[in-house]
C-alpha cells in the first residue's frame, strides 16, 4: 500500500512540476507569437502526445514565426522545408553518393535531408506532389526513413508541423486520407482580433523584438510524453470518446441520420487514440492532474475535422464538418453527463 501511495505521490508531484514548465513554456511562446492561445496550447499538446500538426491558415498569420518560436522553446534543432511542385523525395529524405577513396575503392555514402531534425516544418505541403508528399508517411509514423533500401532511424524526439494555405489551391495536391490521418490535430490559425492585431503591430515594427527563451530541451520533452502517459483517464472519459468517435461513423449503428446522410466516411481508431492522448495534454496546460469529459469536447474539432468527409449533398447545403462535429461532441458529454 505504501509503494502505490509513494508512487502515485510521484506521478502527481511530476504532472505538477510538469504544468508549472508549461506555463512557463508558453508564456515565453507568446512573447514572440502574440495572441493566438489556443492555437499555441493545441501546437504544445502535438508534441506533448509526440505527434504532428497540421497548421491551416491565411499567409502571413504567424505560422513560421511560432514553429521557429516553438524550436527556440522546446530546445529542440529544426529545418524548414518549402514544399513545390519539383520537389523531389531525396531532397527530404537524402540520398546515398558514391565516393572514391584514396586507394580507389569506391563506397556509396549516405547524406542525410532535412527530415533528419527533431522539429521539421513542411511549409505548403500541400504544393507537392503525391510522389514527393509520400516520402513523409514512414517518418511520421515509424520514425525511420528507407533510402535505397537500408533503413535509417531518426533521432527521437521527431515532430512534423506542416502548414496549408486555405485559399490558393491551384496547383496544389490534396494530402490522401492515409497522411492526413498521420496527423494528431489540425490547427486552424485565424486571423486576430483587434486588440490583438494591435499588439502585433505595436511590438513588430519597432527597433527590436521580444525574445523567447529556452524551457525544455530534448530530454526533458521524451520525459513530458513518458509521463503524459502516466497520465490516470477515468472510465468515463474513454467512454465518451468512444462514444464520440462512434458516433462520427455513418456505418456505425450509433450514427445519427444527421451524420449517415452528411459524412461519407469517419474516423478510425487513430482518432480515439489522439483523443485519448490529446485530452491528457488539455488538461496539462490547465495545470489539472486528470482529464475530464469537458476536455473531450474541446479537443474533438482538433482531432476529428481532418478524419472525416463530408458528401457532395452536405458541402452543397452549405454544411461544415466543424459544427457537425461540435453538435455531436455537445450531444455526447451531455449524455455521458446525464448518465
Amino acid at each position: 500500500m505504501t509503494g502505490v501511495t509513494a508512487e502515485t505521490e510521484d506521478l502527481v508531484a511530476g504532472i505538477e512540476a510538469l504544468g508549472e514548465k508549461l506555463a512557463a513554456a508558453k508564456e515565453s511562446i507568446t512573447q514572440r507569437f502574440i495572441g493566438q492561445a489556443r492555437v499555441v496550447d493545441l501546437t504544445l499538446a502535438a508534441l506533448l502526445c509526440g505527434g504532428h500538426g497540421l497548421l491551416i491558415g491565411l499567409p502571413g498569420l504567424g505560422k513560421t514565426r511560432l514553429v521557429e518560436t516553438l524550436s527556440t522553446v522546446m530546445g529542440l534543432a529544426s529545418a524548414r522545408i518549402q514544399f513545390t511542385p519539383d520537389l523531389m523525395p531525396a531532397d527530404i529524405l537524402g540520398s546515398e553518393v558514391l565516393e572514391t577513396a584514396q586507394d580507389g575503392s569506391r563506397s556509396f555514402r549516405f547524406l542525410q535531408g532535412p527530415v533528419f531534425t527533431q522539429l521539421l516544418m513542411a511549409d505548403e505541403i500541400n504544393r507537392a506532389s503525391p510522389r514527393t508528399q509520400s516520402a513523409l508517411l514512414q517518418a511520421m509514423q515509424e520514425k525511420a526513413v528507407t533510402v535505397a533500401g537500408q533503413p535509417h532511424a531518426l533521432t527521437p524526439p521527431f515532430h512534423v508541423l506542416a502548414t496549408q494555405n486555405p485559399i490558393e489551391q491551384e496547383g496544389t495536391y490534396p494530402l490522401p486520407e492515409a497522411q492526413l490521418d498521420r496527423f494528431l490535430v489540425q490547427i486552424d490559425v485565424h486571423n486576430p482580433d483587434r486588440d490583438t492585431e494591435r499588439e502585433i503591430l505595436l511590438a513588430t515594427t519597432g527597433v527590436g523584438e521580444a525574445e523567447s527563451t529556452q524551457v525544455f530541451d530534448p530530454a526533458s520533452l521524451i520525459a513530458a510524453q513518458t509521463l503524459l502517459r502516466r497520465m490516470p483517464v477515468g472510465d468515463s472519459v474513454v467512454e465518451t470518446i468512444l462514444d464520440l468517435v462512434r458516433a462520427c461513423r455513418p456505418e456505425d449503428p450509433a450514427a445519427s441520420p444527421l451524420v449517415r446522410d452528411s459524412v461519407i466516411w469517419g474516423p478510425g481508431p487513430r482518432a480515439a487514440q489522439a483523443l485519448m492522448m490529446t485530452v491528457r495534454a488539455q488538461a496539462l496546460l490547465e495545470n489539472r492532474l486528470v482529464p475530464n469529459a469537458d476536455d473531450v469536447a474541446r479537443m474533438a474539432v482538433p482531432v476529428l475535422v481532418h478524419r472525416m468527409q463530408l458528401s457532395f449533398a452536405a458541402r452543397a447545403r452549405g454544411e461544415g464538418l466543424a459544427p457537425l462535429i461540435q453538435r455531436i461532441a455537445a450531444q455526447v458529454t451531455r449524455v455521458e453527463a446525464a448518465a
